[in-house]
């Protein structure tokens, strides 16, 4: 259900502002985070684009520690029995190998974990929850927040005890996690997040 707040702040960051200074944080501060701030952040997901309008996205906004911790051990425990293979993805041998070590924490320090669920069989599936996630890595730069986009529950999006424990959590049988996002307040000096610039040195532009 939607929550009607807005969005805006009084002095607004620049959209494209917002784009060129949103970094990863991969280091957070144990600090919770405003259940106002992330009704704010979960509100521009739920503005994100989605195919014919179908905006069947379910958000699952966790930031009970028990629950996140929950997740990390199982998530730790679905890597830790994969074959590691040289032809995987390096993000995905760097998960089996941490998980291994028993030291594999996938969602970082943060607070808060936003898991985005859709239709399995729903043809833009990928597609409207990453809308969604980029909408909501960009709010929470906005709001001062930290953020991250998370791969591993979709890698691990059909392992039979994950689906369970997320069923639990409300889950309905026909949906599959697509995305997640880790969002807090970064473990900086100032507590804000890097806004560095970075170049881009890819991503091949050609107009026509």
């Amino acid at each position: 259900m939607a929550t009607k707040v807005g969005i805006f702040k009084e002095k607004n960051m620049n959209t494209l502002e917002a784009i060129r200074t949103r970094r990863s944080t991969r280091k957070f501060k144990a600090q919770p985070v405003e259940l106002e701030k992330l009704k704010q952040v979960v509100e521009a997901g739920q503005y994100g684009p989605t195919g014919g309008n179908a905006q069947t996205n379910h958000f699952f906004v966790i930031s009970d520690a028990s629950v996140i911790a929950k997740l990390k051990e199982l998530v730790q425990a679905a890597f830790a029995k994969m074959e590691l293979r040289e032809d995987l993805y390096k993000s995905l041998k760097n998960s089996i190998t941490l998980a291994r070590k028993g030291s594999y924490s996938f969602c970082y320090t943060a607070p808060v974990l936003i898991v985005v669920a859709n239709k399995k069989d729903y043809g833009n599936n990928m597609a409207d929850v990453a809308c969604a996630v980029e909408n909501m890595m960009l709010a929470a730069n906005e709001l001062d927040l930290g953020s991250c986009y998370i791969n591993q529950l979709k890698w691990l999006n059909e392992d039979p005890t994950l689906l369970e424990y997320l069923r639990g959590l409300g889950l309905r049988e026909d949906e599959r996690v697509y995305a997640s996002v880790a969002i807090g307040y970064a473990d900086t000096e100032s507590g804000l997040p890097n806004r560095t610039e970075s170049p881009r040195t890819g991503n091949e532009v050609v107009f026509v």
